[in-house]
């Protein structure tokens, strides 16, 4: 089965980057990590992506903004995580 790519924002010390990796880690789904802590012209190109949203993470499957961690979490509660991560929806 194919997987929707991920792109994951983060910085190296926010809690938050990293309990968002250990959830995707647990569904085994491969992500592209871009750090935005030491490069300006990297984050604004987030948060012009993210829709004006400068916290981190920012987290995008497919071509979806799925938003930061608390929406990650969200979308695993909900039961929807699943078919976003295949691609089928959510």
């Amino acid at each position: 089965m194919s997987q929707a790519p991920i792109t994951i924002y983060t910085t190296r010390t926010c809690p938050f980057c990293h309990r968002a990796k250990g959830l995707l880690r647990d569904k085994n789904a491969q992500y592209d990590e871009i750090d935005v802590g030491a490069d300006p012209q990297v984050r604004a190109q987030m948060t012009q992506r993210a829709g004006g949203r400068r916290t981190v993470p920012q987290i995008f499957i497919g071509d979806r903004h799925v938003g930061g961690c608390d929406d990650l979490f969200d979308l695993e509660r909900q039961g929807k995580l699943d078919g976003l991560l295949a691609g089928t929806g959510a």
